[in-house]
């Protein structure tokens, strides 16, 4: 059932202004606009304000009175996500945690940091790596992306292979619920299990529960040396097959990237440099760190062992800072150029490593039957390939027809082969007819309970997960 809410009268916009400063509501049509669209295709819903607070009583006091006028709450970091998480589907307000953006503290000696869900990812990285320091989740929309929407998310990336995704590092959070209460989950520590388990409940909900307005991250020391392959393989199958082989030969690349040859070509095209070996039909990007050199260089002839065996036509390798940066900007400009190709779907699947060549190989079968043009890379190491799919050459109506089977049906195959439809971009609004592919019902049942436990006049994100 889709829920009612009801518009904003003046007189709430007011209150509105008296909670957080009229400068900071906004009710400008191109506010409006910039703040209704996210990075999620062409999509397009208008909020009917937007709200910047800066402190989590100000927040509580906003969620009080959406409670008591029935308006929807969408939270909004920094507006990267790709599947439609903070676009506000049925109006109410946008709340834009732009305003918190402070780093509160670095403790060096206890290995953690204190950070607000504003901070942009890429500025925390370097902060904590100028103390030898490292902060590991890196999606490639770290430059922009704010700690709060990672969190959301759980958000992966390249490294997530070694190191694992955001919720392996967050230790507690400060957040507020729908109805105004302020709550603090986990702490400043490692081990933990006084209670249910809030903190990881909270991270990758999807700002579907509460509103995360601190956030304590536990850190690793920075590892001091890093070597980068480059590998070309005659064919996708081979690429994909060499994953698991390096698994399976004791070592654990930092990131281990899979791009195949109309993926490069985009990248070519767009930045207007060449890649190493860019007519070859996939390639690998391996890179490996650690404190210790000589521990890298057996691993990089450990990994050369392995990839030879699947038939590697090329091997690069990159070893000063200059070099490894180069291949990393090569594989980071990927994602913009193949959705600079045409119209667009990116799907986020994720798979056991082992049976990346089936689904590498099913996908190019289901859009080959629906004349779909289909392009894929993504992190290898973790199974996480993303998917393509592209309008390119297609009518909007043979677009529309085809693009919905055959997404379903890649969706299907990942299930199928043992995982499930998003490793790390969520469901948000774009995937939500599909969840019931990878959930029963009676998981989604439990979820559907928590949701009203935590919001139960539905406030909060509405339209996000589940089917209204």
């Amino acid at each position: 059932m889709t829920p009612s809410f009801n518009r904003i009268p003046p007189d709430t916009l007011r209150e509105l202004d008296a909670i957080v400063g009229s400068e900071n509501v906004l009710t400008d049509q191109e506010s409006l606009h910039r703040y209704g669209q996210d990075e999620t295709e062409d999509l397009c819903f208008l909020p009917e304000a937007v709200v910047k607070p800066s402190t989590p009583e100000m927040i509580a006091t906003v969620m009080k009175l959406a409670t008591k006028n029935s308006f929807a709450v969408t939270p909004r970091a920094g507006g990267t996500g790709l599947s439609g998480g903070a676009l506000p589907v049925h109006g109410g307000i946008i709340l834009s945690m732009e305003k918190f953006g402070r780093v509160l503290e670095i403790d060096h000696q206890n290995l953690l940091a204190v950070v607000e869900p504003g901070v942009i990812t890429q500025k925390f990285q370097e902060q904590v790596e100028a103390l030898e320091l490292y902060y590991p989740p890196d999606p490639s929309s770290r430059g922009s992306s704010h700690m709060g929407g990672n969190l959301a998310e759980s958000a992966g990336g390249p490294h997530a292979v070694k190191y694992g995704v955001t919720k392996d590092y967050v230790l507690g959070l400060e957040a507020v619920l729908p109805n105004g209460d302020i709550i603090r989950t986990g702490g400043r520590v490692l081990k933990n299990v006084s209670g249910y388990n809030l903190t990881q409940l909270l991270i990758g909900s999807e700002g579907t529960l509460a509103i995360i307005t601190k956030i304590t991250v536990r850190l690793i020391p920075l590892p001091r040396h890093r070597r980068v392959m480059l590998v070309a393989f005659p064919s996708l199958e081979a690429a994909a097959g060499a994953v698991a082989s390096i698994f399976q030969r004791g070592v654990t690349p930092a990131a281990c990237e899979f791009m195949e040859q109309s993926a490069v070509e985009a990248a070519e095209k767009r930045t207007g440099k060449k890649f190493p070996n860019g007519g070859a039909a996939a390639q690998l990007l391996i890179e490996v760190d650690g404190m210790y050199q000589p521990a890298l260089d057996d691993e990089v002839q450990t990994i050369a062992s392995a990839v030879e065996q699947h038939g590697a036509v090329d091997i690069l390798l990159a070893e000063d800072r200059k070099k490894i940066q180069e291949v990393w900007d090569l594989r980071q400009s990927i994602g913009e150029s193949v959705k600079s190709i045409s119209a667009y779907k990116e799907e986020d699947t994720v798979v056991p490593r082992s049976r990346l060549p089936e689904l590498v190989r099913g996908v190019k079968q289901i859009c080959a039957s629906h004349g779909i043009t289909s392009i894929c890379y993504g992190h290898a190491g973790d199974g996480n390939v993303h998917v393509n799919v592209l309008k390119a050459g297609l009518s909007e109506q043979a677009w529309h027809d085809a693009a919905e089977i055959a997404v379903r049906q890649i969706f299907e195959l990942t299930v199928a082969l043992g995982g499930t439809i998003s490793g790390e971009h969520g469901i948000g609004y774009s995937q939500k007819k599909y969840l019931p592919i990878a959930l029963s019902p009676a998981e989604l049942g439990v979820m559907k309970a928590i949701k009203a436990v935590f919001d139960p006049h539905g406030i909060l994100n509405p339209g996000k997960i589940f089917v209204d």
